[in-house]
């Protein structure tokens, strides 16, 4: 038996909260045309200071009403989440500007193989969202596409499915109301199916408890921190590479601009600048790849990590971090060497400072990379021996061999 408990968070909702409750219970007649045998219905009051509770009250037994002080849309889903019984958990907010008709269609899609069904407004064909809010939207979800390396249309939708044994995957959550986009960013690099349903969306009446400025800068705040929580490189990594680029093109520029024989002055800058980006940029990207195994230590089981898209890296970069690091080590020291010997580091030249500078960065920028290689060394080699100590518990003595910087056991 399949039973589907719907979570509806209030708070101070009393115009719109025996709207939406009456069309959740609606829904039920429906359900076993799609799978799903009972409905739940659970109402959160969330220290509401108006009628809230006594106008759901009006249907108990019908629907379970917990009243608690305020914590939170956040706290109040995971209050009813703890309270709910059912195989199959949805939510909704409780203003009506979702369709609980469509939770028979997503409980569909959740019991062939789903995860987490999510209702998209910005895939549905008739939204009401304001126009501020759409382009919020975009702009989250497209960065949560960018970070996670899987296409999502709606990061912050608040009509959701999820499969009771996929939810402590999901956890820990925020109280707060970037709890969905902090769920849609861990399911994404959890590895967990998820699906997007859409939906159409219904602007509520009344003023609106979503502050555009404030919460828009939660909700980035919450992507991007719990996706470094997961893959540090593709965010470091990310930046590291926008700076090497952004070297290159100073490079270039410079070289272009000396061959023309215009601003043959600011050469000299643009190249210094250049060797600043770049230096930084190795920096980022080797920081994301050692954070990224630390962060794989932590938690201990398969998790979405790469910078290339979601299969990861391929074959890692940093695996050539030592030998390019003392490349860069021996190139410094021949350019200073070289300097010397031609006079260019004579104080009498406008550029005498170039060359060292120039050697100095090469050095340090070798130094990193080869600390670099040996941390992530160790990393791999300790993010292994956990597995390799409960196998030989366990019985298992087949012979492990050590292939790039990993035990591979037959």
């Amino acid at each position: 038996m399949t039973t589907l408990s719907v979570v509806i968070p209030a708070y101070n909702e009393e115009d719109g909260i025996a709207a939406i409750v009456e069309r959740v219970l609606a829904i039920e007649p429906e359900l076993p045309n799609y799978g799903v045998d009972a409905l739940e219905c659970i109402v959160v009051d969330d220290g509401s200071r108006d009628r809230t509770a006594d106008i759901v009250q009006r249907y108990v037994p019908r629907v379970r009403l917990i009243r608690q002080p305020n914590k939170g849309y956040g706290g109040a889903l995971k209050t009813g989440f703890q309270a709910a019984t059912g195989e199959l958990l949805g939510f909704l907010d409780a203003d009506s500007t979702y369709p609980p008709e469509y939770f028979p269609q997503m409980c569909k899609v959740a019991l062939d193989g789903a995860d987490l069904v999510i209702g998209s407004r910005m895939a549905g064909t008739a939204s009401e969202m304001p126009l501020v809010r759409r382009i919020g939207n975009f702009i989250f979800a497209n960065l949560l596409s960018i970070v996670a390396g899987v296409r999502i249309s709606d990061s912050a939708s608040g009509q959701r499915i999820i499969r009771r044994e996929a939810l402590p995957a999901l956890y820990p959550l925020p109280d707060t109301l970037d709890f969905t986009p902090a769920m849609s960013t861990r399911a994404l690099h959890e590895n967990l199916r998820m699906v997007e349903v859409p939906i159409p969306y219904k602007e509520r009446s009344g003023r609106s408890k979503l502050s555009v400025v404030r919460d828009g800068l939660r909700f980035f705040k919450s992507i991007v921190w719990t996706a470094l929580t997961y893959n540090p490189v593709r965010i470091f990594g990310g930046l590291g590479v926008l700076l090497l680029l952004g070297s290159m093109l100073l490079i270039a520029l410079a070289i272009g601009m000396q061959a023309l024989g215009v601003d043959t002055a600011a050469s000299f800058p643009r190249l210094f600048g250049a060797l600043v980006l770049a230096v930084a940029g190795v920096t980022l990207y080797t920081t994301g790849t050692s954070f990224s195994y630390i962060v794989a230590l932590f938690h201990k089981r398969p998790i979405r990590q790469g910078m290339f898209g979601p299969r990861g890296n391929g074959r890692k970069i940093e695996k050539h971090y030592w030998w390019l690091g003392i490349l860069a080590v021996l190139l410094g020291i021949a350019l200073y060497a070289a300097a010397v010997a031609f006079d260019l580091t004579n104080p009498a030249l406008q550029i005498s400072w170039f060359a060292p500078v120039v050697s100095a960065l090469l050095v340090l920028t070798g130094v990193q990379l080869v600390s670099a290689w040996s941390l992530a060394r160790v990393l791999a080699e300790l993010s292994v021996r956990e597995g390799l100590a409960a196998r030989d518990l366990q019985g298992d003595h087949a012979p492990a061999s050590l292939v790039d910087g990993r035990y591979v056991t037959p």
